[in-house]
């Protein structure tokens, strides 16, 4: 009894492996699947609304920290804040289901699998762009921040005219890898959640990574402002990064995450 007690301790302190990390993912994904249209809007539209405090938080830094080549650095310490809202809510977001919803396609590859998908990423994708919109709509035009903060959102936000949508489209490709990758480590890593999403979101944001929905806010902002037109907006700044992170989430991340457990059988560890 004594020996089968000492294994059962070792056990729980093994971390789960590649197959049960897919399993965990991708179950997780199957339910996302399943979800009804109207409940994957509203949460996806919270979760734009909620993406909108990393801007803010930004800002706020943006506007109190004198000129220096480590502004960029710290005012990146804002950007996880609307991540550990949304990841942590469980709230529906774009980049994480890039994972969560074509590991259940790449396990069974079907026709029907290829449109539960797409209309779950679309689903997805519109409720987090309406939710930024909105928001920020309100946050320029309604006087719900001050002054200096909202003069910190657009300082903030003017990085994004220096790049073509090439550029764009280029750099997000690591954000759609890296945000993938929350969603790949969090069954191994709940009790260390927070300082995940924020040590990855925090790359993201310092590397200056195109994140689709993070930075719709800040083309939002700019179109607000009438300094980026909105085709601009959406063509040249959102739909680029939308593009980039599909490649690096759905493709790079979720080849190399599915393709290490191919050829072995699922099951519990001896």
């Amino acid at each position: 009894m004594e020996e089968r007690a000492a294994d059962d301790d070792i056990e729980e302190l093994k971390a789960a492996d590649a197959k049960d990390v897919h399993r965990a993912v991708r179950e997780e994904g199957e339910a996302e699947l399943r979800r009804s249209a109207p409940s994957l809007l509203w949460s996806g539209l919270a979760a734009g609304i909620a993406i909108n405090a990393s801007l803010v938080a930004m800002a706020i830094l943006h506007a109190a920290l004198p000129e220096g080549p480590a502004k960029p650095l710290l005012v990146a310490l804002g950007y996880p804040i609307g991540f550990i809202i949304v990841v942590l809510g469980r709230m529906q977001f774009f980049t994480e289901s890039t994972i969560t919803a074509m590991l259940p396609f790449a396990h069974r590859p079907s026709l029907d699998g290829a449109r539960r998908t797409v209309r779950l990423w679309s689903l997805v994708l519109v409720a987090n762009l309406a939710g930024t919109l909105l928001t920020t709509g309100a946050l320029v035009h309604l006087g719900l921040v001050a002054p200096e903060v909202r003069a910190g959102m657009t300082g903030v936000a003017e990085s994004m005219l220096a790049h073509d949508p090439m550029h764009t489209f280029l750099v997000g490709i690591p954000a759609g890898f890296l945000i993938a990758g929350i969603a790949w480590l969090l069954p191994n890593g709940r009790e260390q959640a927070f300082l995940v999403i924020f040590a990855i979101t925090w790359v993201v944001g310092a590397a200056d990574f195109a994140h689709s929905v993070a930075g719709s806010a800040k083309a939002w902002v700019l179109a607000w402002e009438g300094l980026l037109s909105w085709p601009g907006a959406l063509f040249g700044e959102i739909m680029p990064a939308v593009a980039g992170n599909l490649i690096g989430g759905a493709g790079l991340f979720t080849l190399l995450a599915h393709g290490q457990v191919q050829g072995e059988p699922e099951g519990d560890r001896a």
